[in-house]
């Protein structure tokens, strides 16, 4: 596989230098921007979202995602006890698989146990911390960058070497779309997210005081070790029921099951800053998390002092240990077949 890339990213518009990689490989942080002043950074280490800005009904702009003004945090980062992977892609697989193992065509795979022993969002060195390229960019209406990555056969232990395209827009309607894509040289398995930390009252606050909508009558039962039992917990009369709005958790760290590829699936309300945002997906499930791991040492942007209730995460996505559950969703990608998922956060002010 050959990813085609632009040979000159300086000539990408809005594009700076963001740091350089331990081997002196040059990172960029790009910026998509629309009509009504919103705009998104990112950058080709992780493919990750670094800070959206979204303009507010008193002209003012707030930075709703966590993250880092520098490579160097970015890196730091997974040298903590536990990554808080900020604004990353995660793959070839989000969220835990049970004792990092799994069979497919009647062959074993032991992956690395980064995680209790089990495996946590494609192992230790996953695409989050790979060095991604830009395939395409777009300008004027609707901006895009696509970021491409080949990941190599055995990559964390997974089989087949695997092509992933990820194509961000930003809509004239204040939406960040994602829509991702990979083929694989060989039967494997895959589950990607997105790993941002939003915080509509600006990045620098706790989400605790902001709303949760989540259409969801029922979440995965998980064991000690957060490893799906199999079973579905009915959140009918449960605290962990978000089909009305109320207040985020805290802490949580849970996978909804959604099913709806047309309709909002989540919702985060900022009463403060009359911000809304809407969360659509083709995806099973959408992974809650509050609780980042900060460990009352994470400086972020702006020297933020960030910690557990800074942000929550909407990661749509597979079950979590899906290889492992023959009832849940499917999560293999057969060679020569094209893994595609949309995710879309809307974002709208409130009268």
């Amino acid at each position: 596989m050959e990813i085609k890339h632009i040979s000159h990213l300086k000539e990408v518009h809005n594009c700076n230098l963001f740091g350089l990689m331990p081997d002196n490989q040059e990172i960029f942080s790009f910026e998509l921007s629309n009509k009504n002043g919103m705009k998104v950074q990112l950058i080709n280490y992780g493919a990750t979202v670094t800070s959206i800005q979204i303009p507010l009904n008193d002209g003012n702009l707030v930075d709703v995602v966590l993250g880092f003004d520098n490579l160097q945090a970015y890196l730091e980062s997974y040298n903590l006890p536990s990554a808080p992977y900020f604004g990353t892609t995660v793959g070839r697989y989000a969220g835990r698989i049970h004792n990092g193992t799994f069979t497919l065509n009647n062959k074993k795979f032991q992956l690395d146990g980064n995680n209790n022993g089990n495996t946590l969002h494609g192992g230790p060195m996953g695409f989050g911390r790979k060095v991604w390229s830009v395939s395409d960019a777009d300008e004027g209406e609707n901006p895009s960058i696509t970021f491409s990555l080949i990941s190599e056969d055995l990559d964390e232990n997974f089989p087949g070497e695997m092509q992933v395209d990820l194509k961000y827009t930003l809509t004239e309607e204040n939406e960040l779309k994602l829509e991702y894509k990979a083929v694989s040289t060989e039967d494997t398995v895959i589950n990607l997210t997105h790993h941002s930390y939003f915080n509509l009252n600006g990045h620098d606050s706790d989400v605790i005081e902001q709303q949760m909508f989540i259409k969801s009558a029922k979440m995965l039962e998980t064991d000690s070790n957060n490893i799906p039992t199999g079973n579905y917990i009915d959140l009918t009369n449960h605290d962990f029921d978000f089909r009305t709005p109320k207040n985020c958790p805290f802490p949580i760290d849970n996978s909804f099951v959604v099913n709806s590829k047309t309709e909002i699936v989540a919702q985060l309300i900022s009463p403060k800053n009359n911000l809304k945002m809407n969360v659509y997906t083709d995806q099973p499930s959408v992974h809650i998390y509050v609780g980042g791991n900060c460990f009352g040492q994470l400086k972020g942007k702006q020297n933020t002092a960030y910690h557990a209730k800074s942000g929550i995460c909407f990661e749509t996505q597979n079950f979590p240990d899906a290889p492992n559950q023959p009832h849940f969703p499917n999560s293999v990608l057969k060679k020569g077949e094209t893994y595609k998922q949309k995710t879309l956060y809307k974002f709208e002010n409130l009268n």
